[in-house]
């Protein structure tokens, strides 16, 4: 399959001019959603447009008709020669009311190795929304990057583990599945994998994680839009990785059929 060469970026189903380039650069007050494209097709179409719908009628009142973000995107996919690609589908505030962006970058993959977690002391405010201009998650983020780790592990009230800054963080047990139940973003690849994990004889639950629990934890792991890695130390607490566990949520993650855009 042919990669996406170059980065593209469509406003309201267009090519971007300066001055809409210029206004999206200025927006603060928007949400988006974030997806891997194979083939022309996406894992989980279904919640991302259940995601942006969702948060356009919280954040500005009407929803967003699926059928015509569908076409935004394959308008921004272009001809057949961009069969694979990192996308995001933006919606943010303008003089006159709300525009819609679609950029096309070429298609990422996770990062395979044990990921190190630097815990710090911040909560993304309304959590359950993806949305623009979050400074204290990138801030966070690249702190932990300069200490030597590979992603920020952020922490709320009384210490209580929510997510990471550009992942969800799952525990491990020795039986079941644990996502934080702290108020977080629930990504794309976490619903995911809860949805399908019981047909692979392994449950999933929410409950409240604090550093201090780490101990009783057989494993971690991170999911983002790019898939599923092991997580191999969580600041000084080595956590050795199960090939077992990740190759079972591997497999129930990639069971999920990719939907046509």
């Amino acid at each position: 399959m042919a990669g996406c060469p170059v980065a593209r970026i469509k406003v309201d189903g267009q090519d971007a001019t300066l001055e809409q380039l210029s206004v999206a650069a200025l927006a603060h007050y928007g949400h988006f959603t974030a997806m891997q494209v194979r083939d022309r097709r996406v894992r989980g179409l279904d919640l991302h447009l259940a995601r942006l719908d969702a948060a356009n009628r919280e954040m500005f009142g009407p929803g967003l008709d699926a059928g015509q973000v569908r076409a935004r995107i394959r308008h921004a996919l272009g001809g057949a020669d961009t069969r694979d690609a990192s996308v995001r589908v933006y919606v943010y505030e303008v003089p006159k009311g709300t525009s819609l962006m679609v950029t096309v970058r070429p298609p990422g993959a996770m990062q395979a190795t044990p990921w190190r977690l630097q815990t710090v002391p911040y909560q993304r405010s309304l959590a359950h929304i993806k949305h623009m201009g979050d400074f204290g998650q990138s801030y966070f983020r690249r702190l932990a990057r300069r200490n030597g780790f590979d992603e920020a592990l952020l922490t709320g009230a009384g210490g209580e583990i929510t997510e990471g800054s550009v992942t969800n963080a799952g525990f491990f047990d020795g039986a079941a599945v644990i996502w934080p139940s702290a108020p977080a973003l629930h990504g794309i690849t976490m619903q995911l994998v809860e949805r399908t994990l019981p047909a692979f004889g392994m449950s999933s639950r929410r409950a409240p994680v604090h550093p201090a629990d780490l101990g009783s934890f057989t494993a971690a792991f991170v999911t983002n839009s790019r898939g599923i890695a092991p997580v191999g130390q969580v600041d000084d607490r080595t956590l050795p990785p199960d090939g077992m566990l990740l190759g079972r949520l591997t497999e129930a993650y990639e069971s999920t059929d990719w939907d046509r855009i």
